[in-house]
């Protein structure tokens, strides 16, 4: 968007809930020197896809590896310099299981520890072929349907909940589509839409309002002062950083986009996540109005586009937005 449509905080509203994105002018939060992050060097991005037939029957891999060999899994794999994020799904899709497919959604983003994150997509077959034992080499021995219900010797069992997260998705989709956006970021960071809602359903949006009023971005994991990628830490920092009052409780629903570039190795390999939180009163106090603001940095808009409205209290009364998980 160009600045001067970004000027209005409810048009950037309409837009991330629409799953789009938006520059990253600024680092409201960061902790110390921030440092750009780089693919496989000082931050390891994983991809992963869950792929459904009619039957809920899912794609598997058996795995090459040494250390797995013989295992089976989710065709999975990191990124590599240069590589969009959806281009490294439908690249690691097709190196080990023959097939080609395309995103459906983003079906969950994950966190284990400093700068690993992943990248979990339900997606769709477009051509290939299934890979045969007479197709084996490094990236795997071969790929095929699995019923979900037959043995079969896993390499782990993370993979179970994904799947059966994809299978509920199929079922009945529990967020409206999510594909990542392609815009440059230089490091990990989340965008912060945090959301207050009163008795009387009235709703603010808390914003920073230097330059011109826009929701707050918070780094994580960009500094030699902070390693972790934790959602949770980054959002608590920026929370206990713009308000004044300790007695309200914070929510983090989950991701409503996210962006990335990786066009410019070391300079975009970051990613911006752009996150819907709720910040509401401790059950021993009630507020009709929001926390005050530690500054004038920072402020609160009140929220009177009722459409925006409806679709924002839909988002949170269903959590229907891609989980964060850790």
């Amino acid at each position: 968007m160009e600045t001067r449509d970004m000027e209005s905080v409810e048009n950037q509203l309409e837009v991330l809930l629409k799953g789009g994105g938006m520059e990253v002018q600024e680092l409201d939060s960061p902790l110390g020197e921030v440092v750009p992050v780089t693919v496989r060097k000082t931050v390891c991005y994983i991809v992963a896809a869950v792929i459904l037939n009619e039957q809920k029957e899912v794609v598997m891999m058996q795995e090459a590896k040494q250390e797995c060999y013989g295992k089976w899994y989710l065709p999975a794999g990191r990124m590599e310099k240069n590589e969009t994020i959806v281009e490294a799904m439908k690249r690691e899709v097709q190196e080990e299981t023959g097939l080609e497919c395309e995103p459906y959604t983003l079906l969950s983003v994950e966190e284990r520890g400093p700068r690993w994150i992943r990248f979990v997509f339900m997606a769709q077959i477009t051509g290939g072929n299934l890979k045969n034992p007479s197709d084996s080499n490094a990236e795997s021995l071969q790929a095929r349907w699995w019923d979900r219900v037959s043995p079969l010797p896993l390499r782990a069992r993370d993979i179970l909940n994904l799947i059966s997260l994809a299978v509920k998705h199929k079922e009945k989709p529990s967020h409206p589509v999510t594909i990542p956006v392609e815009m440059s970021c230089s490091v990990v960071c989340h965008r912060v839409v945090a959301a207050f809602l009163n008795k009387s359903n009235e709703l603010w949006l808390l914003t920073n309002n230097q330059g011109y009023p826009h929701f707050p971005v918070t780094a994580c994991g960009s500094s030699s002062a902070d390693l972790s990628c934790s959602i949770e830490v980054a959002i608590y920092r920026l929370t206990k950083e713009s308000l004044r009052d300790s007695q309200f409780k914070v929510k983090t629903h989950g991701i409503l986009g996210l962006q990335h570039s990786g066009s410019d190795p070391g300079k975009t390999d970051g990613v911006c996540f752009n996150v819907l939180v709720t910040i509401a009163p401790t059950e021993m106090t009630y507020n009709q109005f929001p926390p005050d603001v530690n500054s004038v940095k920072y402020g609160w808009h009140k929220v009177d586009n009722d459409d925006l409205k409806i679709q924002l209290l839909e988002r949170l009364s269903f959590s229907s937005v891609v989980p964060f998980l850790n």
